[in-house]
């Protein structure tokens, strides 16, 4: 009996002459990659278990889940790959180069016939040019750098066999979407499904990484392209020698043979919330968009981008539409400027930026907000997977015609003027407050438990770090006050409401976060007294009606951590009840008395 396309791969990097369905094998890696994204737990595996590094030259890192390296997690955990990498050799492909499996495609490192692990859950792409590539946890990435190989059972496979021509506007993204629509999330669960017929033996090298990639939201264990003659001589050309490249048996054995006829295959849309609800595009209403998504590793390609360019050759991005375009390697960003794509985008009013994944690893540009609706080329749109927002997912001329337009369309359709946004505005009447009937009801005379922190300069980030911005309730920001600070890491929960903090010189110098006042307001800390503020923090306690006072000095008090003060706002007057001593330190001011009074400055 023949053997398919998953099965000849297996059994060519196995001990096993013969592998069928169901059979577990050790199968060699001839790829071996992580990502900035388990990256740094891949190394953790490898040093807790006193591992080491089998062959080096099969071992990568890829950098592209936070490409700018903006999030401190993140710079953390590329640092750390870096330094091991270092140690042992191996190669990476650091922040500048883009997404990982593209890249092992554009060097040559997978081919028809290869195999290839890495951290992605989209590794299944590699069945774009006929190659075996998983996604795994870092546990097995680890024992795969150590041994060389990892154990995989053998999957049954499905013959899918498309008949008929592929219409004309029917993109490899629709391809896949009707795929999806057809098969859903698990019907294909498990198997390794093989694609054949005249519309699939046309696809380039970027439509059949589309419609791979988009495996994973089947359930499949991947969708394998036999390669073309187009497809296997690029691969030549970048592997730099020959290769034999890997078919099925025309005996071979399948699960089941499906046909489909591709001529009926229509544009679509997928519906916020899972990739397979998908609607034809034709019957959705105008659905209004604050921003639009290019790229990932289903859409990043040259072709797409130069799609994009040439409907927004000559418009405008709808106002107040945000139109993010990311690349999926660097090569793509460079033939991409070469060809004056750069300028078409700038001119429409796109933002471009570096390669990498983007939206869907939440380290770049992509990211949408509560409310925010977004039309995007991603391969998924579960729930806050781009964000806390809506995704719809289409392909690339979908998304530039509708960042277009303003809402949700097709490049035939683009209206002469944007949808625009009801800018209509009318304030509400000013309602009398809680915080109204709170004048002049405030203490003026506090009494408390003090946190001595006898040191100058804690700056911003000590009080409330940066990690920690994008934080916009306040009463999620207590819990990190001082997580920054060495020695009271542990200060948010140790602290207690009344609690009062007396502390250096130049206190809340920095940025200009009202985060590292809020967080104390929140935790119930009466008062912050400071031998001197930097000035935006000062500012900004005394408008936020957060006590704070000065003095010149407090040797008096003799104060240590755990001791109760008296503190008088108007007077000045400060006692350590604790050991019945007193001092005076600065009052407040007239203007930060009526702040204070009046529960802040608004």
């Amino acid at each position: 009996m023949g053997k398919t396309i998953i099965e000849k791969i297996l059994a060519s990097h196995s001990a096993k002459y013969d592998v069928k369905p169901g059979d577990i094998v050790d199968i060699e890696i001839d790829v071996r990659a992580a990502r900035d994204f388990g990256g740094a737990n891949v190394v953790k595996n490898i040093r807790d278990n006193n591992l080491t590094i089998v062959d080096p030259d099969k071992t990568f890192f890829t950098f592209d889940t936070n490409p700018t390296g903006s999030d401190q997690k993140y710079a953390v955990n590329q640092q750390i790959c870096r330094q091991f990498a270092r140690e042992y050799g191996i190669k990476v492909y650091d922040i500048d180069n883009g997404i990982g499996t593209h890249t092992m495609i554009h060097e040559g490192l997978v081919y028809s016939g290869r195999t290839a692990i890495t951290t992605d859950s989209h590794a299944n792409i590699l069945g774009a040019v006929g190659a075996f590539g998983q996604g795994m946890g870092d546990k097995d990435i680890a024992a795969a750098w150590a041994n060389g190989m990892i154990w995989f059972k053998t999957p049954k496979s499905i013959k899918l066999i498309f008949k008929g021509k592929r219409p004309e506007k029917v993109t490899a993204k629709d391809i896949v979407l009707n795929l999806l629509e057809k098969f859903g999330a698990n019907t294909l669960l498990g198997y390794s499904v093989e694609f054949y017929g005249e519309a699939i033996d046309e696809l380039t090298l970027d439509e059949r990484i589309t419609i791979a990639s988009m495996g994973t939201e089947m359930g499949a264990i991947t969708l394998m392209f036999p390669p073309s003659e187009q497809i296997l001589k690029y691969s030549e050309e970048r592997a730099g020698h020959k290769i034999e490249p890997i078919f099925a048996d025309k005996d071979a054995e399948y699960d089941q043979e499906i046909s489909l006829d591709i001529s009926k295959f229509t544009p679509k849309v997928s519906l916020p919330g899972a990739p397979h609800d998908t609607q034809n595009i034709d019957k959705l209403d105008k659905i209004k968009i604050d921003s639009a998504f290019l790229g990932s590793c289903t859409n990043g390609r040259i072709e797409d981008l130069r799609t994009a360019a040439a409907i927004l050759k000559g418009r405008q991005v709808a106002p107040g539409v945000v139109f993010k375009i990311v690349p999926s390697t660097n090569e793509v960003w460079e033939q991409a400027l070469e060809d004056g794509l750069l300028q078409i985008f700038k001119n429409a009013g796109a933002l471009f930026s570096n390669a990498g994944c983007a939206g869907c690893a939440a380290g770049q540009v992509g990211q949408n907000g509560p409310g925010e609706i977004t039309i995007s080329t991603g391969n998924r749109n579960f729930p806050g997977k781009q964000g806390k927002g809506e995704v719809y997912l289409a392909s690339p001329p979908v998304v530039a015609a509708s960042a277009v337009a303003g809402y949700i369309t097709t490049p035939e359709n683009i209206p002469d003027e944007p949808l625009l946004f009801d800018t209509n505005y009318a304030p509400a009447p000013k309602r009398k407050t809680e915080k109204d009937k709170a004048i002049n009801e405030k203490k003026t005379v506090v009494e408390g438990r003090v946190w001595f922190i006898e040191r100058d300069n804690i700056d911003t980030d000590m009080i409330f770090h940066n990690r920690y911005l994008s934080i916009t309730d306040p009463e999620e920001m207590g819990q990190y006050a001082f997580d920054n600070l060495e020695g009271y890491e542990k200060f948010a929960s140790q602290s207690e409401p009344g609690d009062i903090v007396v502390t250096g010189k130049n206190f809340g110098s920095g940025s200009s976060r009202q985060q590292a006042v809020d967080c104390f307001k929140v935790l119930g800390i009466q008062a912050i007294i400071a031998e001197s503020f930097g000035a935006i923090y000062e500012r900004n306690a005394i408008n936020a009606a957060m006590p704070i006072l000065a003095y010149d000095d407090i040797s008096k008090l003799d104060l240590s951590t755990g001791d109760r003060v008296k503190v008088n706002f108007e007077t000045g007057l400060m006692e350590n009840l604790t050991k019945n001593k007193q001092t005076q330190i600065k009052p407040f001011s007239e203007v930060q008395m009526e702040i204070y009074q009046r529960g802040g400055l608004f």
